[in-house]
């Protein structure tokens, strides 16, 4: 069984791997495909480029590591890094040169190519159980935007439709056809 310490050395030990410590046991991300990155990238800025002027809080990206809370001090804490992350203001006055120990408010998953629609959700919704206000999880294959929140059923949003999180970030919007990457003549 690993610990937060043993992930910390083994990322010391090899700074281009991506790492997650997931139930005890060290998983190492395979690199996201183009698209997947990009759509990633995009729900980040457009997220990014509301919250800074108002200083709501912060987001991060995919590399942003979350130490997560767990009940029973016997088993080793989690490590997880969702793609796209928000935590409020008042939860984060000053950022760390470190891991943080704590559940981003927000919580969004880019299904890559290789990702299972499962695995994701389930990412999500323990984010939900220990505290996320919010998750989100985009489909680039489907063009679809799914919310979720703890004991609702989720929001499937399409090209058309406008996400909104007026429990979280209230007047921020972001048609979902503004995250696919553009096509150039």
């Amino acid at each position: 069984m690993f610990t937060v310490t043993d992930l910390q050395e083994l990322q010391t030990e090899h700074p281009d791997w991506q790492m997650e410590l997931v139930d005890g046991s060290i998983v190492v991300m395979r690199p996201s495909d183009y698209e997947s990155e990009e759509v990633g990238l995009e729900f980040a800025r457009q997220l990014a480029n509301w919250v800074r002027p108002r200083k709501l809080g912060r987001v991060t990206g995919s590399s942003a590591g979350f130490i997560l809370p767990t009940t029973d001090p016997s088993l080793s804490r989690d490590l997880r890094d969702p793609d796209v992350s928000f935590v409020k203001a008042e939860r984060l006055k000053k950022t760390k040169r470190d891991f943080v120990q704590m559940v981003p408010d927000l919580t969004v998953e880019v299904k890559s190519k290789t990702d299972r629609v499962k695995v994701l959700v389930e990412k999500i919704q323990l984010f939900l159980e220990l505290g996320s206000t919010v998750g989100v999880s985009s489909n680039p294959d489907e063009r679809t935007v799914t919310v979720y929140r703890l004991g609702q059923n989720p929001i499937v949003l399409r090209d058309s439709d406008r996400l909104t999180l007026p429990d979280l970030l209230p007047g921020w919007e972001l048609v979902v056809s503004d995250l696919w990457p553009p096509e150039f003549d």
